[in-house]
């Protein structure tokens, strides 16, 4: 490594966030960013350990010690090359994955991890900020036509590898831009959107054509799906919401999350809103049910609509501050997280689960909610219990749902498919071979495994890529 060192004379040192009072006035993104050589001693602190942790951990097998060194050494044509060869998308990764790999590090067994995410982004915006991300043209085409469904990170991935191989893809988006959650399921003020754009511009110039606007089994039938291409690939996330069904659950201004964060999305992106659909948190007492990444997305997006006051509540209890000893290094840490959003205010509760919604002429009010202890039955399953008198009410005028997601939506392309699901209501597909139970329709992502991480969804759009462009090849 360039400087074996490192990890002993520099100490860890993160980019920060804008100032509070700062970025709670716009969408921008939070994150600010190290200069030059700052960045490059926070490369060289990567000790070329033994066994890279790092590389295990990571979803897409990141080869994090071979750019490290080059990031360290100013090559950054090589750290993006080397970057870039199992990860199409560095620039999305590099802000909303949650580092697998730096809690994987060993100099996380300290607490101070290199900083991997953060150097991941610097190396792909000084690449392209140097012209050294350039069109990949294809040298042979086969012939063969794929059809992706859906423009999120595992439908983007696929597609690339697939053009990659020679084939021509078309992507479909049933909505009006592509990136799929990216574009709309992550704020602005995580996620540029401009960022998708530039990479899409470059998609296109190395053959992919995108479709916007166009629902795949509605605007273009079955028939004319497996007539047109050779191979069709799923991957439409799983944007099926967990719904909260309890007495008076059908008040106005109950909202499921995505609903909330893709309109508010929509409008940083200029679009315009009928002022009878818009939901807004703007001096409202905003409950988020759902204590995850979606809910704290909820959270500082209500706190930029200017929100009176925000509570997010969580059934399961409130995580430890550090490892317990049955959740060991190098393994993924089941500890406190707090994000930027909930720096910039709101109150927290864990252990509580909600009985029922409040409400006066047709509009909520608040919410009933009664704290949860969880005991193991006899067989060791872990069961939530109520515990007697903790009743209580908390005054919401604004009820956003954010209970995670339970399969892809089955009306339209895929009940038209006549696909068959697993027993959780995904798509079910092969290990193996990304074979759904139709013939030359393949599966990946969210809507194979469940909502999941960005990371991950790359991933399986690699994986069905691979499969996909066996099957072809085979013919």
């Amino acid at each position: 490594m360039g400087k074996p060192t490192g990890f002993m004379e520099i100490g860890r040192k993160e980019s920060g966030y804008r100032p509070v009072q700062e970025r709670i006035g716009d969408f921008g993104e939070v994150e600010q960013t190290l200069n030059e050589d700052d960045r490059k001693a926070q490369a060289s602190r990567c000790m070329d350990c033994g066994i890279p942790f790092c590389h295990w951990a990571c979803t897409v097998c990141s080869k994090i010690p071979e750019w490290q060194d080059a990031l360290y050494r100013g090559d950054y044509k090589e750290a993006y090359e080397i970057l870039s060869s199992t990860n199409a998308f560095p620039e999305f990764t590099g802000r909303v994955c949650p580092a697998l790999c730096e809690k994987s590090c060993v100099l996380n067994i300290h607490n101070e991890p290199v900083t991997i995410r953060e150097n991941e982004s610097a190396v792909v915006e000084k690449a392209f900020e140097l012209g050294i991300v350039e069109p990949r043209l294809p040298e042979i085409r086969t012939g063969k036509k794929v059809a992706v469904i859906g423009s999120g990170p595992a439908g983007l991935s696929a597609a690339d590898l697939l053009n990659q191989n020679g084939h021509t893809v078309t992507v479909y988006e049933a909505d009006n831009a592509v990136g799929g959650l990216l574009r709309y399921g992550i704020p602005d003020f995580k996620l540029n959107k401009g960022l998708i754009d530039r990479r899409q511009k470059l998609f296109e110039s190395e053959g992919i054509e995108f479709v916007v606007n166009t629902k795949v089994g509605v605007d273009l039938s079955k028939t004319e799906l497996l007539k047109k291409f050779d191979a069709v690939c799923i991957a439409i996330g799983a944007m099926k919401p967990r719904d909260l069904v309890v007495e008076g659950c059908d008040a106005k201004g109950i909202h499921f999350a995505m609903e909330f964060l893709k309109q508010q999305n929509k409008v940083v992106r200029g679009e315009k809103i009928k002022e009878s659909e818009r939901i807004s948190a703007e001096n409202k007492n905003v409950l988020v049910i759902g204590g995850g990444d979606t809910g704290s997305d909820c959270v500082g997006t209500s706190i930029r609509q200017k929100a009176q006051s925000i509570t997010q509540i969580e059934i399961m209890p409130k995580p430890p501050k550090e490892r317990t000893d049955n959740n060991p290094w190098p393994y993924w840490p089941n500890i406190m997280r707090t994000s930027s959003s909930h720096l910039e205010g709101c109150e927290r509760r864990w252990s509580l689960a909600t009985k029922r919604v409040l409400s006066e002429n047709g509009k909520v009010t608040g919410a009933e909610v009664v704290q949860v202890k969880w005991d193991k039955d006899e067989s060791g399953r872990f069961v939530m219990n109520e515990v007697p008198g903790t009743n209580e009410i908390i005054k919401a005028d604004l009820i956003l749902l954010s209970m995670g997601f339970v399969s892809p939506e089955h009306d339209g392309l895929l009940d038209s498919l006549k696909v068959e699901y697993d027993n959780r209501g995904n798509v079910k597909a092969g290990v193996k071979d990304s074979l759904t139970s139709i013939n030359k329709v393949f599966a990946c992502g969210d809507a194979k495994s469940g909502a999941s991480l960005v990371v991950r969804a790359i991933e399986s759009g690699q994986r069905a890529a691979a499969h996909i462009n066996d099957f072809l090849m085979s013919k």
